[in-house]
């Protein structure tokens, strides 16, 4: 898989600059994009394509705070192995069942108002999981305590796409 941020000159961080990401994948790709390979010899155009998509795979993973935090713990050796372990702390599970409770009751009921509120409160618990994965990654080097983080944060994210097909439902 190689190390993404090597690939874009940063620094390996939970934390990263969204700007210069952006910049940096422009040149990469820039640089080896097929077409600049169009005349080429067959193995030079397969090798651009190669490193077209593995820049654009880790440049998407990047983009991804879930994906970035898996990446940065697979980095330090942890495995996040959300299929395999998916212990989650009693009263995290509690507020989830509540907050599908919610969902299931919005949607029969067809209450955009209650949709919009459950994406509101989601959106504030990812940013929270968020800012507190960076500061395990990036500040204490907290890789366990990050793995788990990461799969609250799938675990929010799941739900997320049950509130967006929600909406469709009742659109």
């Amino acid at each position: 898989m190689g190390n993404h941020f090597e690939l874009f000159e940063l620094r390996p961080a939970f934390a990263i600059d969204a700007a210069r990401l952006d910049e940096a994948y422009r040149r990469a790709q820039a640089a080896v994009h097929p077409d600049r390979f169009a005349a080429a010899s067959d193995a030079e155009r397969r090798a651009s394509m190669q490193w077209t998509t593995r820049l654009n795979e880790a440049y998407r993973a990047l983009k991804d705070p879930v994906q970035r935090a898996k990446h940065l713990l697979e980095l330090h050796g942890v495995d996040v192995a959300f299929e395999t372990n998916t212990q989650m702390p009693p009263q995290f599970l509690m507020q989830q069942l509540e907050t599908r409770e919610r969902l299931e009751a919005a949607t029969a009921g067809k209450d955009a108002a209650a949709l919009d509120a459950l994406a509101d409160e989601l959106a504030g618990q990812r940013r929270a999981l968020e800012e507190a994965l960076g500061e395990a990654i990036d500040e204490r080097s907290d890789y366990a305590g990050a793995a788990d983080l990461v799969r609250k944060l799938m675990f929010l994210r799941r739900i997320g796409e049950e509130i967006d097909a929600a909406y469709e439902a009742i659109e």
